[in-house]
């Protein structure tokens, strides 16, 4: 029996997650899956330009999921270009960069993705807000300059 599936550390959620050939009729494209690890791969070996280690380490996988991971990833992309297929990025075995935000002008404590840019408090919608990671390291809750 196969071990279970390790999650992996996503940094980034794209704002479009659906891509599809200009001119083609929607009843006849076929869809490809690509996971929202796949695309943190790619990312990350692609864009920000990182070696296998260093991208790995950023997933928390070990070099050889982070392989097999981007090879999954750059094969379904490839296939989705050369036969014209839709691509729709869901799903995987992932979790977010989380943390903990309070809000200075309410006490509002909440938890979302840190690496976005914008940081609101869903209660008052005030922006003096901050990030126990981005505060320091024993999460104490102090002002820091944004």
């Amino acid at each position: 029996m196969p071990r279970p599936t390790k999650f992996r550390r996503v940094e980034f959620f794209p704002e479009d997650t659906y891509f599809i050939p200009w001119g083609k009729p929607k009843c006849e494209i076929e869809e490809i899956a690509l996971k929202v690890e796949e695309l943190e791969a790619m990312r990350l070996k692609d864009i920000e330009e990182l070696n296998q280690e260093e991208c790995a380490e950023r997933m928390q996988v070990s070099r050889q999921t982070f392989q097999n991971i981007i090879d999954s990833a750059r094969k379904k992309v490839a296939i989705a270009l050369t036969k014209g297929n839709a691509i729709r990025i869901e799903g995987g075995n992932y979790r977010a960069t989380f943390c903990k935000f309070k809000c200075l002008d309410c006490g509002n404590v909440y938890e979302i993705n840190y690496e976005q840019d914008k940081y609101i408090c869903p209660a008052c919608g005030s922006n003096k807000v901050i990030c126990s990671k981005k505060a320091d390291i024993c999460h104490k809750w102090c002002k820091h300059d944004k």
